[in-house]
């Protein structure tokens, strides 16, 4: 199991502010795993600033009781393409915000549609809601999907990357995040895109090792994640940095 035990008198303090109590719960009160993996160096969840994200695949989140294990921050599947909204994005928005989570949208790049309809899309659906995170745009290859598996070469990708991102920067006033996974960072040569910070997924290995030389900002270190009273698994993330960078970050990368 994962780290970071609940001090009860959290949800003491949830209840004194006047945040309605969560139901009766009996199971361990941790950020746990299901499959958790032993890394070659520093491990993820000794990093003191954790978060997940999440999409329609999780359909009952109790948002106040992840907030109370130590889920600091939370990245929710807003878009994907130029017509696909997520429909658990609402719920998940105002659930993360009322348990008092970071909360920031993300975008699924569709390598089918122009990326200007994408970025306007996402600028419809995703508030601007002062506090919230940087947006972010997820670049990954997509083999299943049933209407488009195009695999631009890295000059397309980067191109329709900047094309989306400019827009984005220019609604939210702030530079977007990269989520990226190992294989399409290597084929979209992403280690000669700068300019952004990256959210990097590897499961496996540690960021140095399955990104060299690729400075990140949060790392997605497991999918088999589990939450109290939260149906399902989750993703959990770690932002690279102690509290006080984390409060540093805030200050400098919220939406204004």
């Amino acid at each position: 199991m994962l780290i970071r035990y609940l001090m009860l008198t959290a949800l003491v303090i949830l209840t004194a502010c006047g945040a309605p109590a969560p139901a009766p719960f009996t199971g361990p009160m941790v950020i746990g795993d299901t499959d958790p993996v032993r890394f070659s160096g520093r491990q993820p969840t000794t990093y003191p600033v954790q978060g997940m994200d999440a999409a329609r695949f999780q359909t009952s989140v109790d948002w106040e009781r992840a907030k109370a294990v130590g889920i600091d921050f939370v990245f929710l599947k807003a878009t994907e393409g130029g017509d696909l909204l997520d429909p658990a994005f609402e719920d998940h928005w105002r659930g993360a915000g009322r348990a008092g989570i970071k909360r920031g949208a993300y975008h699924f790049y569709y390598f089918c549609t122009p990326p200007e309809v994408q970025a306007q899309f996402f600028i419809r659906t995703a508030p601007k809601t002062r506090g919230s995170l940087p947006p972010v745009l997820d670049m990954e290859w997509n083999p299943f999907s049933p209407t488009c598996q195009r695999r631009p070469d890295a000059a397309t990708v980067q191109d329709e990357m900047r094309r989306w991102l400019d827009l984005v920067t220019a609604h939210y006033g702030q530079r977007p995040i990269i989520y990226t996974t190992p294989g399409f960072y290597e084929d979209a040569a992403l280690n000669t895109f700068k300019g952004y910070e990256f959210w990097l997924r590897t499961t496996a290995k540690t960021p140095a090792q399955a990104y060299p030389g690729q400075p990140w900002r949060f790392w997605q270190y497991t999918a088999t994640g589990t939450l109290p009273n939260t149906v399902g698994s989750v993703d959990i993330n770690a932002f690279n940095g102690t509290t006080g960078d984390w409060e540093a970050w805030l200050d400098r990368r919220t939406i204004r």
